[in-house]
């Protein structure tokens, strides 16, 4: 069988490292606000190209807390609505609905399956507040248009960068586009701790600071609370693994366009619609760092138990609308035939920095003869 993600390998590749730095973080002492949460806040900026990055205990808590923070400085109250693409993982939407602020989904682009940029402007009203960029899948999503937008109606932009670590929009880095974005660490991502882990980026000093002080009980003076905060805190040990994967998050992405590109070039079957990518070459686009390889397939029962009986997993990311989960039963009444389209179709196929190209191969002749 050739598994979808094989963790074990991933990590057995960086294993010495990591288990020379997990000594020193047990040997030294101390696990919570140290050296190493701080060694890794920095490299962590200097990487995304921002000015402050601050850990947190997951990617969900970094978008909660961005919102948080921006609604303790007045930017923002409850009842504002936040812009979200109607297709994306759950905790998008989470974040704002757990600050007594309101999702207004917006169809995605079926090429891309990120938001339809060209869309957003329709949906914004008095109440909008910000614009969430989820980069889904691992591709970068911008535009010069959708900065104008936002400057436009005074609305903040917040990346949901969770799936694009190291992808680039005009040789700027995702999470440094905006004015805020969250991460998640979570240990199947492009770069994954060895539990739930998440940052916050940020140039807004203001904001890092608020962000900082939330996290921790929303206090910045032990037993002096200024704020109803959080427990959201990266520990040492999540910083100091997560800081070796940093030295090797671009050389894994570029295995991961290598894949990327096996498929695109290797698989040619009409039943299978391929994702789009905005050069000739996934080796090029570094806009892209495939966290998912995604597929549409019509029959897509079929497909996954023809692939499965062929010794290949597949998974689906995600199934089901987030209109049409019962969590958000308030929006049941509303229409995204296009997202509804999508997740009836879609496939991940296997992709990971240690997927050889020769399964690969087998992979792509596999699907070819479907």
């Amino acid at each position: 069988m050739i598994p979808f993600l094989s963790l074990k390998d991933i990590n057995q590749q960086h294993a010495e490292e990591l288990k020379k730095v997990t000594n020193e973080v047990i040997d030294s002492g101390w696990y919570l606000f140290g050296e190493r949460l701080a060694t890794f806040e920095k490299n962590l900026a200097e990487f995304i190209g921002s000015e402050h990055a601050i850990g947190v205990a997951n990617g969900l808590d970094a978008l909660r807390l961005i919102l948080k923070a921006y609604i303790e400085l007045n930017v923002m109250q409850a009842g504002d609505e936040i812009i979200v693409p109607a297709n994306t993982y759950i905790a998008s939407a989470l974040a704002i609905s757990d600050n007594q602020l309101k999702p207004v989904f917006v169809e995605p682009d079926p090429n891309t399956f990120n938001i339809d940029i060209n869309k957003i402007e329709a949906a914004i009203t008095a109440k909008t507040k910000a614009i969430m960029m989820v980069h889904l899948y691992g591709q970068a999503c911008w535009s010069e248009k959708l900065s104008d937008i936002a400057n436009k109606h005074n609305l903040k932009i917040i990346e949901d960068n969770a799936q694009a670590i190291g992808a680039e929009w005009k040789g700027r880095k995702t999470g440094a586009l905006g004015d805020a974005a969250g991460f998640s660490f979570y240990p199947g991502k492009n770069m994954g701790a060895l539990a739930d882990a998440g940052a916050v980026t940020t140039n807004d000093e203001e904001l890092a600071n608020m962000v900082r002080t939330l996290g921790n009980y929303g206090s910045t003076k032990k037993y002096v609370h200024d704020y109803k905060g959080l427990n959201s805190r990266l520990n040492e040990m999540q910083a100091a693994i997560l800081d070796v994967k940093l030295k090797y998050i671009d050389q894994e992405n570029q295995k991961r366009r290598e894949v990327a590109n096996g498929y695109l070039t290797g698989i040619n079957n009409s039943k299978i619609k391929l994702p789009k990518i905005t050069t000739k070459s996934a080796l090029t686009a570094f806009n892209h760092v495939w966290h998912l390889f995604v597929v549409r397939v019509a029959n897509r029962e079929q497909f996954q138990q023809y692939m499965t009986d062929n010794g290949i997993q597949t998974l689906i990311h995600y199934p089901i609308s987030l209109h049409k989960q019962k969590a958000y039963s308030e929006f049941k009444h509303l229409s995204f035939p296009i997202s509804e389209e999508i997740q009836q179709e879609i496939v991940s196929l296997p992709i990971s920095p240690v997927l050889e190209m020769e399964d690969v191969k087998v992979i792509s002749k596999v699907i070819n003869s479907f």
